[in-house]
C-alpha cells in the first residue's frame, strides 16, 4: 500500500518535471481553457507513459518547490471529462493528500495516470486545441505531435522504484492517526475505525444530534494508511454509518433564499474494504434543486448583479449589502440550477471581487464545489 504524502515528496525529490510527472500551483477546470490545459497534460503523460503510471502534483509552486496546497477537490466524475474528449482516454485518479504544515483546508492534490497501452489523442477540439491532435512529453515539455508515437519503456524502473520508496508503515499509520485525534482536531469529536485488519479510517466533525439522526459539520474524514483525505467540508453537515466492510457517508447542503434555508441531500460516498486489501469508492448524486418562483429568483438575481456591478466600480458597501453579499454564492447557485443560464458564469467571473471577504469567498468555493458535481457541467 502506498502512502500518497511519501510518494509527492519522493516525486518532488527525485528530479525537476519531467515525461513521467508534471507539477501545478492549481487545476483550473471551471474554463474551457483550464479544462484544455488539463486534458493536454494528461494525453502527454500517458503517450509517454505507456507501462507505469504518471503523475501530476497539484498545489506546489514552480520554482522553488514549495508545497502550498490548494482547495480539497471531491468530483468523481473528473474521469468523464477526461473520456468526453481524448480518444483511448487512461483511467486516473484524483486525491487529496493532507501535509502537516498546511491549514486544515488545503491539501495537495495527486493525479494518477494509469498506463494504457495505446496512442491517446483528441477526439474533439476543446479551446485551442483541435480534433486529432496529440502531445508527448519531452524533458518537462509537453509538445504536440503529429508521428506516430512510439512504445517507450524509459520510465517503468524509475517509477517503480518511485513507488517501492513509498509504501506505507505501521509507523507511519501509528504517526497518522496520533497526529490526527491529538493535534489536528484536538478540539473536535474524532473517532476511528479499522477496517479488514488493514485500513484505518480517522474521522472528526462537531456533533449534534436531531431526534434520532447524528450529524456532524467541519467534517475531516482521511484514511490513514494512504494519506488520503476522503471528505472536507467547512460548512456542509454529513451522517457517517459503517459497518466491518463498509464506510458511508451522506452529505447534506444548505439552501434557500436569504434567511429561509433548508438542508438538502447532496452526495452520498460509500468505502468499501475487501480482504484482499482492495478498496472501492462509489458516488451516488441524490441532489435535486429546489424549485422556486422565476419571477422572485429574477428579482434577487438582478439585485445581486446589480451589488456586483457596484463592487466592480470601487463603491463601498453598506452594511445591508454586506449581508446581502453573504447570500450572493449560493443565490448565484440556485438561479443557475433553475435555468439562469448565465448565472454559473456571472458567479465564476466574480471570484476576485469575493476573494477579499473570507466567509463569502469559502461559500463561493463550497458553491463551485457543488456545481462541479452537477451533471449540468459536462452538458455545457
Amino acid at each position: 500500500m502506498i502512502n500518497k504524502r511519501l510518494l509527492i515528496k519522493n516525486l518532488l525529490g527525485h528530479n525537476d518535471e519531467n515525461s513521467f510527472y508534471d507539477k501545478k500551483r492549481k487545476l483550473n477546470l471551471h474554463t474551457r481553457e483550464g479544462k484544455a490545459k488539463f486534458l493536454k497534460h494528461i494525453c502527454a503523460l500517458s503517450n509517454s507513459n505507456p507501462n507505469n503510471n504518471s503523475y501530476i502534483v497539484v498545489g506546489v509552486e514552480d520554482e522553488s518547490n514549495e508545497i502550498v496546497g490548494d482547495d480539497f477537490f471531491d468530483d468523481s466524475r473528473i474521469q468523464n471529462l477526461v473520456n468526453a474528449f481524448l480518444e483511448n482516454p487512461p483511467k486516473i485518479q484524483y486525491e487529496n493528500v493532507p501535509f502537516p504544515h498546511l491549514p486544515k483546508d488545503k491539501v495537495v492534490g495527486l493525479v494518477t495516470i494509469k498506463p494504457n497501452h495505446k496512442n491517446t489523442f483528441f477526439k474533439k477540439g476543446i479551446h485551442t486545441i483541435e480534433a486529432n491532435t496529440a502531445f508527448v512529453r519531452v524533458g518537462s515539455n509537453t509538445i504536440p505531435t503529429s508521428e506516430k508515437i512510439p512504445f517507450s519503456k524509459q520510465n517503468i524502473e524509475t517509477v517503480i522504484s518511485i513507488e517501492n520508496n513509498s509504501r506505507n508503515s505501521i509507523a507511519h499509520t501509528l504517526e497518522g492517526v496520533i497526529d490526527f485525534i491529538n493535534v489536528r482536531h484536538k478540539d473536535m469529536d474524532t473517532k476511528y475505525k479499522v477496517f479488514k485488519e488493514l485500513f484505518v479510517v480517522c474521522w472528526a466533525g462537531n456533533k449534534k444530534k436531531v431526534r434520532d439522526t447524528t450529524y456532524f459539520s467541519r467534517v475531516d474524514i482521511e484514511l490513514i494508511n494512504e494519506q488520503i483525505k476522503l471528505f472536507y467540508s467547512a460548512q456542509d453537515e454529513v451522517t457517517i454509518e459503517y459497518t466491518d466492510n463498509s464506510f458511508t457517508i451522506i452529505e447534506y447542503i444548505r439552501l434557500g433564499l436569504n434567511d429561509k434555508t433548508s438542508y438538502y441531500p447532496l452526495e452520498k460516498v460509500i468505502i468499501m474494504f475487501f480482504d484482499n486489501g482492495y478498496y472501492k469508492i462509489e458516488t451516488q448524486m441524490l441532489f435535486e434543486p429546489p424549485e422556486y418562483n422565476k419571477k422572485v429568483l429574477h428579482h434577487i438575481y438582478n439585485a445581486h448583479k446589480a451589488l456586483l456591478i457596484k463592487m466592480e466600480k470601487g463603491f463601498v458597501l453598506s452594511e445591508n449589502e454586506l449581508k446581502d453579499l453573504e447570500n450572493l454564492p449560493s443565490t448565484f447557485m440556485l438561479c443557475y440550477l433553475n435555468g439562469f443560464e448565465n448565472a454559473k458564469q456571472r458567479l465564476i467571473d466574480a471570484k476576485l471581487l469575493l476573494k477579499p471577504y473570507p466567509s463569502v469567498y469559502t461559500s463561493f468555493k463550497e458553491a463551485m464545489r457543488v456545481l462541479r458535481k452537477m451533471k449540468y457541467d459536462y452538458k455545457k
